[in-house]
């Protein structure tokens, strides 16, 4: 049984709500099959429109489970919301003032269905002027009934001087131009990494060329992901590219998780081995990390239509944020055994000087999941739709700066600065954690 707008304002207030917290697809061209779908809201893709926003919308294979000519169909079609608005529609449903979106004149009509008379398909055209930031949702306002048809879509803007489509949400046209500088600015530094892997050859262990594995893929998954926005630009599809950014983004996820936990384990620089506590995190994240790029997959290629996307978006938000905690378990057993070795095997400079940079990673890793997760985010959530673009420069420039303090702080040197310690600094470092245990008594 469908659910009513009239009887459910709640539920679809809820509905926007939880789209609202997710950024949807690029608005490429996208083909949707809706199947014996009893929906009242359906929505699909959003788009950022200037002045010369165009929606091409072709229906097919249109069917009805109650193909009664007494049915309504004015209360069943598409039209474009903005969210401001879709919040409005629904306290005139709650005040009784109408029984259906589509009635609304707050929503733009795009098409409704007692227009096909008597026809299974149907193409039009629709110009946007008002330069906003619209959602298209298909809207059944008629209890029991289940509607199948095969839905193509494409939104974009026309350019102003040589009227090309740009498939790209405005606020986000720039994203090839910045993902391939990002791409640019990795390739220099892989570049500059294996400079520095040669010149100190003698004193490079094998989490630094590991180091040098997450650059590279890093760098390759810009690369891609500045290919496939380019071509989604210009033609409304990323013909390939698509594939080749899951695969590099999957790799760079994987390898980048398990650096932070090999750096944090003390792998490679401490120890040559792992202990089986810890070879449990990595068989965590690593499982946890595909089920990640699985729902990734999903979300982009599915979009919001479909009735398990908001599922798929949950299982990817919980697996990033298991992730993410997982990977500090580490270092906190590394910094809880360095305290208690500086206690007891009389080498406290040495230990201390371990006890501070692991701290320091492990905040400087708190505040990169920290300003990904959180921070970006909200600056997608507050920023106008024009400047989207924005999010995605602070949240590269953060990785970037992560990256950077990484390879810094973990370089390959002649003498190993954990144990270049003169009489004074131990007698100091012992002071130090004397005065240390002190104070947490």
């Amino acid at each position: 049984m469908a659910i009513s707008l009239r009887s459910s304002p709640y539920f679809f207030f809820l509905l926007i709500f939880v789209f609202s917290l997710f950024s949807f697809s690029f608005a490429e061209i996208r083909f949707s099959e809706i199947r014996s779908d009893d929906r009242s809201i359906i929505p699909f893709d959003e788009f950022g429109f200037t002045h010369t926003g165009q929606l091409e919308l072709n229906i097919s294979h249109i069917s009805f489970s109650n193909p009664s000519p007494e049915l309504d169909l004015s209360q069943v079609g598409f039209f474009l919301s903005t969210r401001d608005s879709w919040i409005r529609v629904l306290q005139q449903i709650q005040d009784l003032d109408i029984t259906c979106a589509l009635q609304s004149d707050l929503v733009k009509n795009v098409f409704t269905f007692d227009k096909l008379k008597g026809a299974n398909s149907f193409n039009t055209l629709y110009s946007e002027t008002d330069s906003n930031q619209f959602t298209l949702v298909f809207g059944n306002c008629l209890p029991q009934l289940r509607i199948s048809m095969n839905v193509r879509s494409a939104m974009y803007n026309l350019d102003g001087k040589s009227s090309s489509r740009d498939y790209l949400s405005a606020g986000k046209t720039v994203l090839p131009k910045i993902y391939f500088l990002f791409f640019l600015i990795y390739f220099s530094l892989a570049s500059i990494w294996i400079y520095v892997l040669y010149k100190k050859r003698l004193t490079v262990y094998r989490i630094h060329f590991f180091m040098l594995a997450v650059l590279i893929l890093k760098a390759l998954n810009l690369l891609c992901e500045a290919e496939d926005k380019s071509y989604i630009k210009r033609t409304g599809s990323a013909h390939g590219w698509d594939v080749l950014f899951y695969i590099f983004s999957f790799l760079k996820g994987i390898t980048l998780f398990t650096l932070i936990v090999l750096i944090g384990t003390g792998w490679s620089f401490l120890k040559p081995y792992l202990q089986d506590k810890e070879k449990k995190v990595l068989m965590i994240v690593i499982p946890l990390q595909i089920v990640a790029n699985i729902a990734q997959v999903v979300i982009d290629e599915s979009g919001p239509y479909a009735q398990d996307w908001i599922t798929w978006k949950q299982v990817f938000l919980l697996v990033d944020v298991v992730c993410c905690c997982a990977v500090l378990f580490p270092i906190v057993w590394s910094i809880k055994n360095l305290r208690e070795a500086a206690r007891t095997d009389g080498k406290a400079a040495v230990n201390l000087m371990k006890l501070t940079l692991f701290r320091q990673y492990y905040i400087v890793v708190i505040c990169y999941i920290y300003f990904t997760r959180v921070v970006v985010y909200a600056l997608e959530t507050i920023t106008s739709y024009q400047y989207l673009w924005t999010s995605v420069v602070a949240g590269e420039l953060a990785t970037l700066a992560f990256y950077v303090f990484t390879g810094y702080r973990f370089r390959p040197e002649v003498h190993n600065p954990y144990f270049v310690i003169d009489d004074e600094e131990e007698e100091a470092a012992a002071e130090a954690l004397k005065l240390e245990d002190e104070f947490e008594l």
